[in-house]
């Protein structure tokens, strides 16, 4: 999976926090309260998202209405992925990984291990 540049993490940040479709007029009016971008250059990457398959669109009147297809969740625990699969020795990337993480995070990387947990391995199936 590759990495979100800059303008396309920006739209898809709005889009996964606002949970509802939204036109570019509104991205771009969002994104002109902390710096400016043209209207055209965000229609171009939404644009660009929808064929690469990021977005969903649909017209609504005039206008193009974009959702996100995936989660941001989806999105981070494809980068996760790949980042451990560029790593020669798994095992070790997870444990330095892990040393890393707030007690917060290691009690809900614990959980989510717990919830899927495999057949055969001592936990729920």
């Amino acid at each position: 999976m590759r990495r979100l540049g800059e303008l396309e993490a920006e739209i898809m940040d709005r889009l996964w926090r606002w949970r509802r479709p939204a036109t570019v007029r509104e991205v771009v009016d969002d994104i002109n309260l902390s710096r400016p971008v043209a209207y055209t250059t965000v229609m171009t990457v939404a644009d660009i998202l929808h064929r690469k398959g990021w977005l969903n669109r649909e017209k609504v009147s005039r206008a193009w209405v974009y959702e996100p297809v995936r989660s941001r969740e989806e999105y981070t625990a494809g980068m996760m992925q790949d980042a451990l699969g560029n790593s020669q020795d798994r095992q070790a990337a997870l444990l330095r990984f892990v040393e890393h993480m707030s007690h917060e995070d290691v009690a809900a990387l614990d959980a989510a291990l717990r919830s899927v947990a495999r057949p055969g391995t001592g936990g729920p199936s």
